[in-house]
């Protein structure tokens, strides 16, 4: 017997029960989707690499700190010196003249600085000034030095103190000239090689000068410096050279405050018998020959 369309299974032509709203099953129901996490804030994601480049600053500015400690120069200047525009530069003299060599330049005083000080010059290169005290930093030994040498002026204006003569050449900056040259390196050893004694006191080379650095801080090529004078140079070709020994021969050991030998006259000076030094031996008095004859008596005079 056919069915009804009242008999047929209520599940034919109808909604299934979760289409109506009816709840399903827990197995049946989607899966929930999670709640994302919260968003790391830019400093927590580059975290590492912020320490990592925090450490590289660092470790560059203490190696810039020492870096520019090495190379800053261990002095100062107040201005580099400049020869006096009316006062004509002065050659060799002619013998027997009285031509002034170089040009003298402003006392500074000679006062000692504890080593390691960083001495300001009033002019550089200084011709006096504060000094070390301790050597060989201060004087400092008499030699060449080559051009990656370390010579500072704290060191060798204690030689000028002391009567010597400096001879500075410059390599770098506007007044450079070929001081670093291995041409210019052996003329200034062939000058030390035949370096004369002392003026006045005698003293052989290599006692206290000649000495001979590098020193960037000057409006010219050369200079030679004793005590209170400089005679500023284009070059150290022979004719400066002899230009530089008249000019040692005329103002060494006559201004400098240590003198080396003070019983022996300044130039145009006489000393006094009794400043005549106790260690200088002296001739011994003529031995008198016998007499052949008697001396006459006084009656006969």
């Amino acid at each position: 017997m056919p069915t009804s369309p009242r008999q047929q299974p209520r599940s034919a032509g109808r909604p299934a029960p979760a289409a109506r709203g009816v709840p399903q099953r827990a197995s049946q129901r989607p899966a929930r989707r999670s709640r994302p996490a919260p968003r790391q804030s830019f400093v927590e994601r580059n975290r590492g690499r912020l320490i990592g480049a925090g450490l590289l600053i660092v470790a560059l500015a203490l190696g810039g700190l020492v870096y520019l400690n090495v190379t800053a120069p261990a002095y100062a200047c107040g201005t580099e010196w400049v020869a006096p525009p009316t006062q004509a530069p002065a050659g060799t003299p002619a013998p027997g003249t009285s031509v002034t060599i170089g040009y003298p330049q402003g006392d500074m005083g000679n006062l000692h600085a504890p080593v390691g000080t960083v001495v300001k010059y009033l002019y550089c290169p200084p011709a006096s000034g504060q000094h070390y005290n301790s050597p060989p930093l201060g004087p400092i030994p008499a030699r060449i030095y080559g051009p990656n040498e370390k010579a500072l002026p704290e060191g060798w204006v204690h030689n000028l103190e002391h009567g010597a003569l400096v001879v500075l050449y410059s390599c770098s900056g506007p007044a450079a000239g070929d001081g670093c040259s291995d041409a210019a390196q052996n003329a200034m050893k062939a000058f030390y090689s035949t370096f004369p004694t002392s003026p006045r006191c005698g003293l052989q080379p290599g006692q206290l000068g000649p000495v001979l650095a590098r020193f960037d801080t000057m409006k010219y090529p050369y200079a030679a410096v004793v005590w209170d004078w400089i005679l500023p140079l284009q070059s150290f070709d022979a004719g400066a050279q002899q230009q530089v020994l008249a000019f040692f021969q005329q103002h060494a050991e006559q201004n400098n405050p240590e003198d080396q030998c003070p019983n022996v006259p300044h130039a145009g000076e006489s000393v006094p018998p009794s400043a005549a030094p106790s260690d200088v031996p002296t001739a011994a008095p003529a031995t008198q020959p016998p007499a052949t004859e008697p001396p006459a008596s006084p009656a006969a005079s």
